[in-house]
Protein backbone atom coordinates (compact mmCIF):
# COMPACT_ATOMS: atom_id res chain seq x y z
CA UNK A 1 0.00 0.00 0.00
CA UNK A 2 1.60 2.80 -1.20
CA UNK A 3 -0.70 6.08 0.36
CA UNK A 4 -3.69 6.03 2.64
CA UNK A 5 -5.77 8.13 4.52
CA UNK A 6 -7.44 7.03 7.45
CA UNK A 7 -11.13 8.77 7.48
CA UNK A 8 -12.13 8.67 11.27
CA UNK A 9 -15.37 9.48 12.45
CA UNK A 10 -17.48 7.06 15.50
CA UNK A 11 -14.11 5.10 16.12
CA UNK A 12 -12.02 7.71 18.00
CA UNK A 13 -9.29 5.67 19.50
CA UNK A 14 -6.15 4.00 18.91
CA UNK A 15 -6.82 0.31 20.19
CA UNK A 16 -8.92 -2.56 18.15
CA UNK A 17 -8.61 0.03 15.14
CA UNK A 18 -8.71 -1.87 11.64
CA UNK A 19 -7.56 1.55 9.72
CA UNK A 20 -5.11 2.87 11.80
CA UNK A 21 -3.89 -1.04 11.93
CA UNK A 22 -3.68 -1.13 8.06
CA UNK A 23 -2.21 2.47 7.76
CA UNK A 24 0.73 1.23 8.99
CA UNK A 25 1.65 -0.54 6.36
CA UNK A 26 1.29 2.11 3.97
CA UNK A 27 4.54 3.50 2.46
CA UNK A 28 2.72 6.99 3.90
CA UNK A 29 -0.13 7.89 5.96
CA UNK A 30 -2.29 10.25 7.12
CA UNK A 31 -5.63 10.92 9.18
CA UNK A 32 -8.84 12.67 8.50
CA UNK A 33 -11.71 13.87 10.57
CA UNK A 34 -14.40 16.18 9.40
CA UNK A 35 -16.62 17.81 10.82
CA UNK A 36 -19.38 18.03 8.46
CA UNK A 37 -22.23 20.52 8.02
CA UNK A 38 -24.71 18.73 7.31
CA UNK A 39 -24.50 16.69 11.14
CA UNK A 40 -24.32 20.66 12.80
CA UNK A 41 -27.21 21.02 11.05
CA UNK A 42 -29.10 17.99 11.55
CA UNK A 43 -32.00 17.88 14.21
CA UNK A 44 -30.42 15.10 15.89
CA UNK A 45 -27.50 18.00 16.79
CA UNK A 46 -26.46 18.95 20.29
CA UNK A 47 -23.26 21.01 21.15
CA UNK A 48 -22.58 18.12 23.89
CA UNK A 49 -22.34 15.89 20.85
CA UNK A 50 -19.41 18.34 19.14
CA UNK A 51 -17.76 19.03 23.04
CA UNK A 52 -17.38 15.24 23.73
CA UNK A 53 -15.84 14.48 19.98
CA UNK A 54 -13.66 17.61 20.02
CA UNK A 55 -12.42 16.20 23.49
CA UNK A 56 -11.79 13.27 21.77
CA UNK A 57 -9.83 14.08 19.12
CA UNK A 58 -7.64 16.48 21.06
CA UNK A 59 -6.79 13.34 23.00
CA UNK A 60 -6.11 11.10 20.23
CA UNK A 61 -4.27 13.88 18.07
CA UNK A 62 -1.47 13.61 20.56
CA UNK A 63 -1.65 9.96 20.36
CA UNK A 64 -0.99 9.46 16.71
CA UNK A 65 1.37 12.42 16.21
CA UNK A 66 3.45 10.75 19.29
CA UNK A 67 3.45 7.82 16.65
CA UNK A 68 4.18 9.93 13.48
CA UNK A 69 0.61 9.98 12.01
CA UNK A 70 -0.59 13.73 11.64
CA UNK A 71 -4.52 13.92 12.53
CA UNK A 72 -6.36 16.29 10.39
CA UNK A 73 -9.66 17.98 11.27
CA UNK A 74 -11.22 19.84 8.75
CA UNK A 75 -15.16 21.17 8.31
CA UNK A 76 -16.76 21.16 5.29
CA UNK A 77 -18.68 18.32 3.25
CA UNK A 78 -16.88 15.12 3.02
CA UNK A 79 -16.55 14.69 -0.86
CA UNK A 80 -15.05 18.41 -0.92
CA UNK A 81 -12.58 17.99 2.09
CA UNK A 82 -11.37 14.45 0.08
CA UNK A 83 -10.99 15.76 -3.31
CA UNK A 84 -9.35 19.19 -1.74
CA UNK A 85 -6.54 17.22 0.24
CA UNK A 86 -6.66 15.15 -2.41
CA UNK A 87 -5.54 17.78 -4.99
CA UNK A 88 -2.16 18.58 -2.72
CA UNK A 89 -1.47 14.95 -1.92
CA UNK A 90 -2.97 12.14 -4.29
CA UNK A 91 -3.48 9.30 -1.88
CA UNK A 92 -4.09 5.96 -3.27
CA UNK A 93 -6.44 4.57 -0.40
CA UNK A 94 -8.79 5.34 2.00
CA UNK A 95 -9.45 3.60 4.84
CA UNK A 96 -12.62 3.82 7.55
CA UNK A 97 -14.99 1.81 9.62
CA UNK A 98 -18.31 1.42 8.30
CA UNK A 99 -21.25 3.18 10.14
CA UNK A 100 -24.49 2.64 10.83
CA UNK A 101 -25.93 5.86 11.10
CA UNK A 102 -28.69 8.63 10.48
CA UNK A 103 -29.93 9.30 6.78
CA UNK A 104 -27.43 12.35 6.08
CA UNK A 105 -24.38 9.97 7.17
CA UNK A 106 -26.25 7.21 5.03
CA UNK A 107 -26.48 9.69 1.19
CA UNK A 108 -22.88 11.18 2.86
CA UNK A 109 -21.18 7.83 2.23
CA UNK A 110 -22.55 6.92 -1.42
CA UNK A 111 -20.94 10.81 -2.30
CA UNK A 112 -18.35 9.28 -0.98
CA UNK A 113 -17.81 6.43 -2.58
CA UNK A 114 -18.91 8.04 -5.84
CA UNK A 115 -15.93 10.52 -5.17
CA UNK A 116 -13.58 7.66 -4.89
CA UNK A 117 -14.49 5.64 -7.81
CA UNK A 118 -14.37 8.98 -9.67
CA UNK A 119 -11.20 9.71 -8.23
CA UNK A 120 -9.58 6.28 -8.76
CA UNK A 121 -9.35 5.67 -5.06
CA UNK A 122 -9.49 2.84 -3.42
CA UNK A 123 -12.04 2.75 -0.07
CA UNK A 124 -12.00 0.19 2.36
CA UNK A 125 -14.52 -0.11 5.12
CA UNK A 126 -13.71 -2.23 8.02
CA UNK A 127 -16.53 -3.79 10.72
CA UNK A 128 -16.35 -2.50 14.21
CA UNK A 129 -19.22 -3.64 15.54
CA UNK A 130 -21.45 -7.26 15.28
CA UNK A 131 -23.81 -5.25 12.68
CA UNK A 132 -23.38 -7.36 9.47
CA UNK A 133 -23.73 -5.19 5.96
CA UNK A 134 -26.08 -6.45 2.92
CA UNK A 135 -27.51 -9.43 5.35
CA UNK A 136 -29.97 -11.67 3.72
CA UNK A 137 -31.77 -13.37 6.70
CA UNK A 138 -30.86 -13.19 10.55
CA UNK A 139 -30.05 -16.97 10.86
CA UNK A 140 -27.43 -17.28 12.08
CA UNK A 141 -26.78 -13.39 12.44
CA UNK A 142 -26.19 -14.80 16.86
CA UNK A 143 -23.30 -16.91 15.35
CA UNK A 144 -21.58 -14.32 13.21
CA UNK A 145 -21.62 -11.95 16.21
CA UNK A 146 -19.64 -14.13 18.33
CA UNK A 147 -17.25 -14.82 15.70
CA UNK A 148 -16.90 -11.19 15.41
CA UNK A 149 -16.49 -10.54 18.73
CA UNK A 150 -14.52 -13.66 19.94
CA UNK A 151 -11.47 -12.68 17.20
CA UNK A 152 -7.97 -11.41 18.52
CA UNK A 153 -7.84 -7.52 19.41
CA UNK A 154 -5.74 -5.26 16.96
CA UNK A 155 -3.11 -3.80 19.15
CA UNK A 156 -2.56 -0.34 19.43
CA UNK A 157 -0.31 1.17 16.46
CA UNK A 158 3.46 1.92 17.51
CA UNK A 159 4.75 3.65 14.11
CA UNK A 160 3.64 5.25 10.75
CA UNK A 161 5.12 6.41 7.91
CA UNK A 162 4.06 10.53 7.43
CA UNK A 163 3.22 10.97 3.99
CA UNK A 164 6.73 11.94 2.71
CA UNK A 165 6.90 15.15 0.42
CA UNK A 166 3.81 16.70 1.76
CA UNK A 167 5.03 18.51 4.73
CA UNK A 168 4.04 22.03 3.08
CA UNK A 169 0.72 22.25 3.10
CA UNK A 170 -2.22 20.12 4.75
CA UNK A 171 -0.28 17.52 6.85
CA UNK A 172 1.85 20.55 8.34
CA UNK A 173 -1.25 22.86 9.22
CA UNK A 174 -2.21 21.31 12.53
CA UNK A 175 -4.31 24.54 13.85
CA UNK A 176 -5.66 24.12 17.40
CA UNK A 177 -9.40 22.67 17.10
CA UNK A 178 -12.05 24.80 16.40
CA UNK A 179 -14.25 25.51 19.39
CA UNK A 180 -18.03 24.93 19.98
CA UNK A 181 -18.66 29.21 19.26
CA UNK A 182 -16.33 28.85 15.97
CA UNK A 183 -18.95 26.54 14.44
CA UNK A 184 -21.85 28.12 15.77
CA UNK A 185 -23.01 25.05 17.62
CA UNK A 186 -24.27 26.79 20.70
CA UNK A 187 -23.12 27.05 24.54
CA UNK A 188 -22.55 23.48 26.13
CA UNK A 189 -25.56 23.17 28.81
CA UNK A 190 -25.05 19.60 30.04
CA UNK A 191 -22.43 18.27 33.02
CA UNK A 192 -20.91 15.66 30.51
CA UNK A 193 -18.57 12.66 31.65
CA UNK A 194 -15.54 12.31 30.77
CA UNK A 195 -14.54 11.57 27.19
CA UNK A 196 -11.38 9.77 25.51
CA UNK A 197 -9.65 6.17 25.37
CA UNK A 198 -8.06 6.58 28.52
CA UNK A 199 -12.05 7.63 30.07
CA UNK A 200 -13.17 4.88 28.23
CA UNK A 201 -10.66 2.43 29.33
CA UNK A 202 -10.97 3.50 33.01
CA UNK A 203 -14.82 2.87 33.00
CA UNK A 204 -14.41 -0.09 31.62
CA UNK A 205 -11.85 -1.32 33.99
CA UNK A 206 -13.81 0.07 36.81
CA UNK A 207 -17.02 -1.87 36.21
CA UNK A 208 -15.66 -5.42 35.84
CA UNK A 209 -13.82 -5.20 38.57
CA UNK A 210 -16.24 -4.26 41.05
CA UNK A 211 -18.32 -1.05 40.26
CA UNK A 212 -20.83 -3.35 38.22
CA UNK A 213 -21.35 -5.92 41.40
CA UNK A 214 -24.52 -4.40 41.78
CA UNK A 215 -25.42 -4.04 38.12
CA UNK A 216 -28.74 -6.09 38.32
CA UNK A 217 -30.06 -4.63 40.82
CA UNK A 218 -28.51 -0.81 40.53
CA UNK A 219 -29.55 -0.60 37.10
CA UNK A 220 -33.53 0.17 36.72
CA UNK A 221 -33.36 3.13 39.63
CA UNK A 222 -32.29 6.33 38.65
CA UNK A 223 -30.96 6.55 41.61
CA UNK A 224 -28.19 3.64 41.65
CA UNK A 225 -28.30 3.33 37.73
CA UNK A 226 -25.90 6.18 37.78
CA UNK A 227 -22.85 4.64 39.43
CA UNK A 228 -24.16 0.71 38.56
CA UNK A 229 -24.90 0.86 35.38
CA UNK A 230 -21.18 0.51 33.16
CA UNK A 231 -21.44 4.06 31.64
CA UNK A 232 -19.61 2.91 28.40
CA UNK A 233 -22.77 3.67 26.06
CA UNK A 234 -20.75 7.02 25.01
CA UNK A 235 -17.88 5.53 24.57
CA UNK A 236 -19.30 2.92 22.48
CA UNK A 237 -21.49 5.67 20.76
CA UNK A 238 -18.47 7.86 19.60
CA UNK A 239 -15.89 4.64 19.36
CA UNK A 240 -13.48 5.64 21.74
CA UNK A 241 -13.77 1.57 23.19
CA UNK A 242 -14.87 -0.72 20.92
CA UNK A 243 -17.43 -3.68 21.22
CA UNK A 244 -15.24 -5.89 21.16
CA UNK A 245 -12.81 -4.73 23.82
CA UNK A 246 -15.72 -4.16 25.51
CA UNK A 247 -17.33 -8.12 25.51
CA UNK A 248 -13.58 -9.69 25.78
CA UNK A 249 -13.09 -7.57 28.87
CA UNK A 250 -16.14 -8.66 30.43
CA UNK A 251 -15.90 -12.38 29.31
CA UNK A 252 -12.31 -12.39 30.99
CA UNK A 253 -13.80 -10.72 34.10
CA UNK A 254 -16.08 -13.45 34.24
CA UNK A 255 -14.06 -16.24 33.97
CA UNK A 256 -10.82 -14.89 36.20
CA UNK A 257 -12.68 -13.20 39.29
CA UNK A 258 -13.64 -15.01 42.53
CA UNK A 259 -16.18 -13.16 43.58
CA UNK A 260 -19.42 -15.22 41.93
CA UNK A 261 -21.51 -12.23 42.70
CA UNK A 262 -19.68 -9.89 40.36
CA UNK A 263 -19.56 -12.94 37.45
CA UNK A 264 -23.52 -13.14 37.72
CA UNK A 265 -23.48 -9.29 37.36
CA UNK A 266 -21.05 -9.50 34.31
CA UNK A 267 -23.09 -12.38 32.96
CA UNK A 268 -26.03 -10.46 32.18
CA UNK A 269 -24.53 -7.32 31.32
CA UNK A 270 -23.05 -9.72 28.72
CA UNK A 271 -26.03 -10.37 27.35
CA UNK A 272 -26.81 -7.24 26.82
CA UNK A 273 -23.93 -6.00 24.64
CA UNK A 274 -25.60 -8.56 22.22
CA UNK A 275 -28.74 -6.91 22.61
CA UNK A 276 -26.47 -3.52 21.56
CA UNK A 277 -25.68 -5.00 17.97
CA UNK A 278 -28.94 -6.46 17.63
CA UNK A 279 -31.01 -3.53 17.55
CA UNK A 280 -28.80 -1.66 15.45
CA UNK A 281 -29.08 -4.56 12.87
CA UNK A 282 -32.75 -3.53 12.43
CA UNK A 283 -31.18 0.32 11.11
CA UNK A 284 -29.03 -0.98 9.06
CA UNK A 285 -31.59 -3.69 7.22
CA UNK A 286 -33.98 -0.86 7.06
CA UNK A 287 -32.65 2.59 7.25
CA UNK A 288 -36.22 4.26 6.36
CA UNK A 289 -37.01 3.10 10.05
CA UNK A 290 -35.73 6.91 11.11
CA UNK A 291 -38.40 8.14 9.59
CA UNK A 292 -41.44 5.67 9.14
CA UNK A 293 -43.40 3.26 11.34
CA UNK A 294 -41.84 -0.33 11.24
CA UNK A 295 -45.30 -1.56 10.54
CA UNK A 296 -47.46 0.83 8.19
CA UNK A 297 -50.36 -0.49 9.55
CA UNK A 298 -49.81 2.49 12.68
CA UNK A 299 -49.52 5.06 10.08
CA UNK A 300 -51.35 8.14 10.73
CA UNK A 301 -52.71 6.98 14.13
CA UNK A 302 -50.74 9.96 16.36
CA UNK A 303 -50.50 13.59 15.64
CA UNK A 304 -47.30 13.87 13.90
CA UNK A 305 -47.42 11.20 11.56
CA UNK A 306 -48.50 12.42 8.52
CA UNK A 307 -51.20 14.14 10.80
CA UNK A 308 -50.85 17.91 11.35
CA UNK A 309 -50.09 18.50 15.35
CA UNK A 310 -52.74 20.53 16.68
CA UNK A 311 -51.99 22.74 19.79
CA UNK A 312 -53.24 20.69 21.95
CA UNK A 313 -50.42 17.98 21.50
CA UNK A 314 -47.84 21.18 20.60
CA UNK A 315 -48.32 21.93 24.03
CA UNK A 316 -48.17 18.55 25.27
CA UNK A 317 -45.16 17.96 23.59
CA UNK A 318 -43.59 21.03 25.21
CA UNK A 319 -44.67 20.36 28.46
CA UNK A 320 -42.61 16.82 28.16
CA UNK A 321 -39.82 18.19 26.77
CA UNK A 322 -39.49 20.99 29.34
CA UNK A 323 -40.02 18.28 32.35
CA UNK A 324 -43.83 20.15 33.24
CA UNK A 325 -45.70 17.92 32.80
CA UNK A 326 -47.30 17.08 36.39
CA UNK A 327 -46.23 13.88 36.66
CA UNK A 328 -43.14 14.25 39.15
CA UNK A 329 -41.60 10.98 37.88
CA UNK A 330 -41.88 12.05 34.39
CA UNK A 331 -40.76 15.72 35.20
CA UNK A 332 -37.87 14.79 37.39
CA UNK A 333 -36.35 11.91 34.65
CA UNK A 334 -36.68 14.74 31.85
CA UNK A 335 -34.77 17.36 34.01
CA UNK A 336 -32.08 15.35 34.91
CA UNK A 337 -31.11 13.91 31.46
CA UNK A 338 -31.14 17.57 30.10
CA UNK A 339 -28.82 18.40 32.59
CA UNK A 340 -26.89 15.21 32.16
CA UNK A 341 -27.08 13.57 28.92
CA UNK A 342 -27.60 10.60 30.56
CA UNK A 343 -30.08 8.24 32.43
CA UNK A 344 -30.80 4.83 33.11
CA UNK A 345 -33.23 2.67 30.01
CA UNK A 346 -35.81 1.61 32.62
CA UNK A 347 -35.86 5.69 33.13
CA UNK A 348 -36.02 6.48 29.21
CA UNK A 349 -38.73 3.39 28.53
CA UNK A 350 -41.08 5.75 30.75
CA UNK A 351 -40.37 8.76 29.46
CA UNK A 352 -41.18 7.48 25.83
CA UNK A 353 -43.98 5.24 26.92
CA UNK A 354 -45.60 8.39 28.45
CA UNK A 355 -45.20 10.52 25.93
CA UNK A 356 -46.71 7.98 23.07
CA UNK A 357 -49.67 6.21 25.57
CA UNK A 358 -50.65 9.18 27.95
CA UNK A 359 -49.74 12.30 25.64
CA UNK A 360 -50.26 10.33 22.39
CA UNK A 361 -47.86 11.64 20.59
CA UNK A 362 -45.96 10.11 17.30
CA UNK A 363 -42.36 9.15 18.42
CA UNK A 364 -40.19 11.22 15.83
CA UNK A 365 -40.54 14.48 17.66
CA UNK A 366 -39.56 12.77 21.14
CA UNK A 367 -37.27 11.31 19.31
CA UNK A 368 -35.33 13.77 18.19
CA UNK A 369 -35.38 16.02 21.24
CA UNK A 370 -33.76 12.89 23.31
CA UNK A 371 -31.61 12.39 20.68
CA UNK A 372 -29.91 15.63 21.28
CA UNK A 373 -30.32 15.34 24.96
CA UNK A 374 -28.68 11.71 24.84
CA UNK A 375 -24.76 12.27 24.82
CA UNK A 376 -24.97 8.32 24.25
CA UNK A 377 -27.02 8.62 20.72
CA UNK A 378 -26.56 5.57 18.77
CA UNK A 379 -29.03 5.66 15.92
CA UNK A 380 -29.72 2.56 15.24
CA UNK A 381 -30.76 1.55 19.46
CA UNK A 382 -32.17 5.12 19.73
CA UNK A 383 -34.94 4.75 16.63
CA UNK A 384 -35.40 1.48 17.18
CA UNK A 385 -36.45 1.77 20.74
CA UNK A 386 -38.67 4.57 20.31
CA UNK A 387 -41.10 2.73 17.99
CA UNK A 388 -40.42 -0.41 20.28
CA UNK A 389 -41.42 1.59 23.56
CA UNK A 390 -44.15 3.52 21.67
CA UNK A 391 -45.79 0.50 19.80
CA UNK A 392 -45.63 1.12 16.33
CA UNK A 393 -43.46 -2.37 15.31
CA UNK A 394 -46.22 -4.49 15.21
CA UNK A 395 -44.35 -7.56 16.87
CA UNK A 396 -43.72 -5.61 20.63
CA UNK A 397 -45.62 -6.36 23.66
CA UNK A 398 -47.40 -2.65 24.56
CA UNK A 399 -45.60 -1.00 27.14
CA UNK A 400 -47.39 1.17 29.25
CA UNK A 401 -44.97 2.98 32.01
CA UNK A 402 -46.98 4.00 34.83
CA UNK A 403 -45.57 7.21 36.35
CA UNK A 404 -46.45 6.60 39.44
CA UNK A 405 -45.88 3.26 39.82
CA UNK A 406 -42.29 3.80 38.55
CA UNK A 407 -42.13 6.23 41.65
CA UNK A 408 -43.18 4.43 43.98
CA UNK A 409 -40.47 1.38 43.04
CA UNK A 410 -37.74 3.40 41.75
CA UNK A 411 -37.60 6.65 44.32
CA UNK A 412 -39.57 5.50 47.18
CA UNK A 413 -38.50 8.31 49.26
CA UNK A 414 -38.84 10.97 46.61
CA UNK A 415 -34.67 11.56 46.69
CA UNK A 416 -34.55 11.38 42.82
CA UNK A 417 -37.88 13.81 42.54
CA UNK A 418 -36.71 16.46 45.61
CA UNK A 419 -33.73 16.88 43.80
CA UNK A 420 -34.61 17.37 40.35
CA UNK A 421 -38.53 18.78 41.24
CA UNK A 422 -37.84 20.90 43.99
CA UNK A 423 -40.83 23.12 43.48
CA UNK A 424 -43.45 19.47 43.76
CA UNK A 425 -45.81 20.08 45.97
CA UNK A 426 -45.87 23.77 45.90
CA UNK A 427 -48.26 26.19 44.06
CA UNK A 428 -45.38 26.35 41.41
CA UNK A 429 -45.51 22.97 40.12
CA UNK A 430 -48.37 22.44 37.79
CA UNK A 431 -51.40 20.39 37.62
CA UNK A 432 -50.84 17.34 35.15
CA UNK A 433 -51.71 18.09 32.06
CA UNK A 434 -53.93 14.95 31.15
CA UNK A 435 -55.92 12.64 32.94
CA UNK A 436 -54.15 9.37 33.46
CA UNK A 437 -57.13 7.39 33.37
CA UNK A 438 -58.99 8.58 30.52
CA UNK A 439 -55.96 9.19 28.14
CA UNK A 440 -54.72 5.41 28.34
CA UNK A 441 -58.17 3.98 27.85
CA UNK A 442 -58.42 6.10 24.64
CA UNK A 443 -54.93 5.02 23.83
CA UNK A 444 -55.54 1.48 24.30
CA UNK A 445 -58.98 1.12 22.32
CA UNK A 446 -56.49 2.72 19.08
CA UNK A 447 -53.46 0.44 19.42
CA UNK A 448 -55.54 -2.85 20.44
CA UNK A 449 -58.07 -1.95 17.82
CA UNK A 450 -55.63 -1.68 15.13
CA UNK A 451 -53.17 -4.48 16.52
CA UNK A 452 -56.34 -6.99 15.91
CA UNK A 453 -56.92 -6.43 12.37
CA UNK A 454 -55.61 -9.06 9.75
CA UNK A 455 -53.73 -7.08 7.49
CA UNK A 456 -52.11 -5.49 10.91
CA UNK A 457 -51.22 -9.37 12.26
CA UNK A 458 -49.95 -10.14 8.45
CA UNK A 459 -47.73 -7.15 8.69
CA UNK A 460 -46.43 -8.25 12.05
CA UNK A 461 -45.42 -11.56 10.93
CA UNK A 462 -43.15 -9.91 7.96
CA UNK A 463 -41.64 -7.58 10.73
CA UNK A 464 -40.56 -10.28 12.93
CA UNK A 465 -39.34 -12.51 9.77
CA UNK A 466 -37.24 -9.45 8.59
CA UNK A 467 -36.11 -8.26 12.10
CA UNK A 468 -36.69 -10.71 14.93
CA UNK A 469 -34.28 -12.49 16.66
CA UNK A 470 -33.56 -16.50 16.31
CA UNK A 471 -30.91 -16.55 18.99
CA UNK A 472 -32.48 -19.22 21.55
CA UNK A 473 -31.14 -18.21 25.38
CA UNK A 474 -30.93 -14.68 25.21
CA UNK A 475 -32.88 -12.39 27.34
CA UNK A 476 -36.65 -11.63 26.43
CA UNK A 477 -36.95 -9.10 24.20
CA UNK A 478 -40.40 -8.69 23.83
CA UNK A 479 -39.85 -9.37 20.24
CA UNK A 480 -43.27 -11.62 20.59
CA UNK A 481 -46.34 -10.55 19.00
CA UNK A 482 -49.41 -10.05 21.38
CA UNK A 483 -52.50 -9.26 21.72
CA UNK A 484 -53.22 -9.39 25.18
CA UNK A 485 -54.11 -6.69 27.64
CA UNK A 486 -51.72 -7.01 30.09
CA UNK A 487 -51.78 -3.95 32.81
CA UNK A 488 -47.83 -4.54 33.77
CA UNK A 489 -45.53 -4.01 31.40
CA UNK A 490 -42.81 -6.38 30.28
CA UNK A 491 -39.73 -6.21 31.38
CA UNK A 492 -37.21 -3.32 29.47
CA UNK A 493 -35.33 -4.47 26.53
CA UNK A 494 -32.03 -6.00 27.90
CA UNK A 495 -29.93 -3.83 25.60
CA UNK A 496 -31.24 -0.85 26.84
CA UNK A 497 -29.37 -1.34 30.26
CA UNK A 498 -26.30 -0.54 28.83
CA UNK A 499 -27.47 3.25 28.67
Amino acid sequence: MNSALVWLKRDLRLHDHAPLHAAQGARAAAALFVIEPAWLQSPEFSPSHLHFTLQCLAELRRELAARGLPLLVRVGEVPAVLQQLHAEWPFQHLLSHEETGTGWSYQRDIAVGRWCRAAGVAWQEFPQTGVVRRLRSREGWAGRWAQRMDAPLLPAPTQFHTAAGFAGAALADQPDLPTLARLGAGPLTQTLQPAGERAARATLLSFITGRGRDYRRALSSPLTAESGCSRLSPHLAFGTVSMRQVHQATEGAMASTPDRTLAYALHGFAGRLRWHCHFMQKLEDEPEIEFRNFARAYDGLRPGDGVPMDEVHAARLQAWCEGRTGFPMVDACMRSLCATGWLNFRMRAMLVSFAAYHLGLHWREPGLFLARQFLDFEPGIHWSQMQMQSGTTGINTLRIYSPSKQAQDQDPQGEFVRRWVPEFGTPDYPAPIVDEKSALKATKELMYGQRAKPEARAEADAVQQRHGSRKAGLPPSGMKRSTGRSKTPAAPSPQGELF
